[in-house]
């Protein structure tokens, strides 16, 4: 079986972590095949959102392979597998994709598991999910966007507490916090996903897209800077069918039927 695994249903993309059996640890057959469904998510027009996921009942990820890592370095005087693997990493963390990601968390998220689950744009938690950022524990830092993002999503002095210590927090904190959306049992979590993801899937695709593009822009801008953009992009929304079906559907009293231009 693939260490990721890659499906899609009704205008969703499923990504699924599949090395249940460690935890579901990021390794390099791992980081490759994220990076590739991450180019099919933002590619693939029969796509309008993806729920990522992790293999099993007792993780998400529990961050990077650190036995795959030692032995990468034991192996390469020159680090170039491991300057490779850096490469990969930061293909993914980097690549920009307008379509919502939404994290279906079980289990541990931890370190780099925490760190992709920060890359995706809203997070579904099973009550038995804990979050931390474990890397400074092991001398390292959370080199796949943890320092950068976290510190966006929660309060300041919470994320520096988590990153300088490495703790965990349960479900309940991080939603309390703001880390994640929704906390379900963990029998509900992946129908609590796909009822977000179409839901998301039910408005127009080309505005929900505009929607987060603006969103993540905009909250690193002056506020004039940001309605400036959003003026621009409002303008561009307005010229597409899909704009026109909105409207004209909610007047015929029916269903919007929206094709993505």
């Amino acid at each position: 079986m693939p260490e990721v695994i890659f499906e899609k249903k009704n205008r969703i993309a499923y990504v699924t972590i599949n090395r249940p059996e460690k935890m579901n640890a990021l390794n390099m057959a791992v980081s490759s095949g994220l990076s590739e469904a991450w180019r099919r998510i933002r590619d693939e027009t029969d796509i309008w959102c993806a729920i990522v996921t992790g293999a099993g009942d007792k993780a998400f990820s529990a961050g990077a392979d650190l036995q795959e890592m030692s032995d990468v370095r034991q192996a390469s005087d020159t680090g170039d597998n491991e300057a490779a693997e850096q490469r990969r990493r930061e293909a993914l963390w980097k690549m920009e994709i307008s379509k919502p990601i939404i994290a279906a968390v079980n289990g541990y998220c931890l370190a780099g598991g925490l760190e992709l689950a920060l890359l995706c744009d809203l997070i579904v938690a099973s009550k038995n999910a804990s979050f931390g950022l474990s890397e400074v524990m092991r001398a390292i830092i959370p080199g796949g966007g943890g320092t950068q993002r976290l510190p966006r999503v929660i309060p300041f002095r919470k994320a520096l507490e988590l990153l300088l210590t490495g703790d965990r927090i349960s479900a309940e904190e991080a939603y309390r916090l703001g880390l994640v959306n929704k906390v379900v049992p963990q029998s509900e979590l992946m129908a609590e996903a796909e009822a977000l993801a179409n839901k998301i899937n039910g408005n127009g695709p080309l505005a929900v897209r505009a929607i987060k593009e603006l969103a993540y822009k905009g909250i690193d801008m002056p506020i004039e800077h940001g309605l400036r953009l959003e003026n621009l992009i409002s303008q561009r929304i307005h010229m597409t069918e899909d704009s026109r079906e909105g409207p004209l559907a909610f007047t015929e009293k029916r269903p919007a039927q929206y094709k993505g231009r």
